[in-house]
């Protein structure tokens, strides 16, 4: 049997910094499903447009603010090179 070649579990701050990767990569998927969401919206309602729309400004402001703040820990995160 061979000695072990390290921790078998990944550093803290790789591990973060993955997960906000993955976060990243989901985000235009959950963008996708939140704006095909008022397709299944049944009814005629006579303010049902008007509340759609807010619904789409709304959800867009999120993802806006959600891909922000993922970018902004993302790059936060990224290991400095100092060898120069």
């Amino acid at each position: 049997m061979s000695p072990a070649a390290g921790p078998v579990y990944l550093e803290r701050r790789s591990y973060r910094r993955r997960r906000l990767a993955d976060a990243a990569r989901l985000l235009p998927v959950l963008g996708t499903g939140l704006f095909a969401f008022p397709l299944l919206w049944g009814g005629g309602a006579a303010g049902s447009t008007a509340l759609r729309g807010l619904y789409l400004f709304a959800v867009w402001g999120a993802l806006i603010l959600a891909g922000g703040l993922i970018s902004r820990r993302l790059v936060r995160s990224e290991p400095s090179d100092d060898s120069g």
